[in-house]
């Protein structure tokens, strides 16, 4: 016997349409911060960075593919990872569905990783991935929006990520269970794992200048998470008491 509430089709009902006005007041409140995302002030990137990509060498402007704007996720893949980071796989997931139509409504989406492209090459064959994925090995890309560290910020615990500086020392004792399992499935430890972060960043070229639009980082990126979307809408919600996504090719076949 179930022991969730139960009732009529009519107290449900009146519970739907109660919680529909919620609904409706989240969308509105969900459009508002769309707008002021789009309002934010744009700022100037003059800085070249060089990409590795299949195309060969891109810089920035390259990634817009002749677009006027450009999405990039910003994946967890490391250097020293053997293998991309679960969570980000979980979402570049959805990727390939999308992309095509955002590259028809003037939307070039890429992910970005530290790692050689050789690596992010051979992931992406094993996941079966077709969009975008350029390599920043060797440029400050990563680094100059936040999204990576270096082992001396680490120790001295200037890290600076989701808009707030850590405000300690990071040592392997701070690395929490759930993450060093993440960092083992990666090839690496904790430490180096989380020297890379996910996030997303936004772009817009006009008259031949790049600008910074916008970036998010942690939950920021929830919004791209496809199946956290699905599962918000199931009789169970996310139902978590702790990890339990792996990447797709790692589920037992039932």
């Amino acid at each position: 016997m179930t022991k969730h509430r139960t009732g009529t089709r009519q107290e449900w009902l009146a519970a739907r349409l109660e919680l529909l006005e919620a609904e409706k007041a989240l969308t509105r409140q969900g459009d508002e911060v769309a707008q002021r995302r789009q309002e934010l002030p744009w700022v100037r990137i003059d800085k070249d960075y060089v990409f590795d990509t299949d195309r060969g060498k891109q810089s920035l402007p390259d990634l817009f593919a002749g677009r006027s704007q450009l999405l990039v996720y910003h994946f967890m893949f490391g250097p020293d990872y053997k293998a991309g980071c679960p969570s980000c796989s979980a979402i570049a997931d959805g990727f390939d569905g999308v992309v095509v139509h955002l590259a028809n409504h003037d939307v070039m989406l890429s992910a970005v990783s530290r790692a050689p492209l050789a690596k992010l090459q051979a992931y992406k064959q094993r996941m079966g991935w077709k969009f975008p994925w350029a390599s920043s090995f060797g440029n400050d890309f990563n680094f100059d929006f936040n999204i990576a560290f270096t082992e001396q910020q680490q120790r001295d615990g200037t890290i600076e990520y989701n808009y707030r500086r850590g405000g300690h020392a990071m040592d392997a004792t701070q690395i929490p269970e759930p993450v060093a399992q993440f960092a083992a499935t990666c090839g690496t430890d904790g430490l180096t794992y989380v020297r890379d972060r996910p996030g997303l960043s936004a772009f817009v070229r006009e008259d031949g200048v790049v600008y910074h639009t916008y970036s998010s980082y942690a939950r920021g990126v929830d919004g791209i998470w496809g199946m956290y979307q699905w599962l918000d809408r199931a009789p169970k919600g996310r139902n978590e008491t702790g990890v339990w996504w792996r990447r797709h090719d790692e589920y037992d076949k039932r």
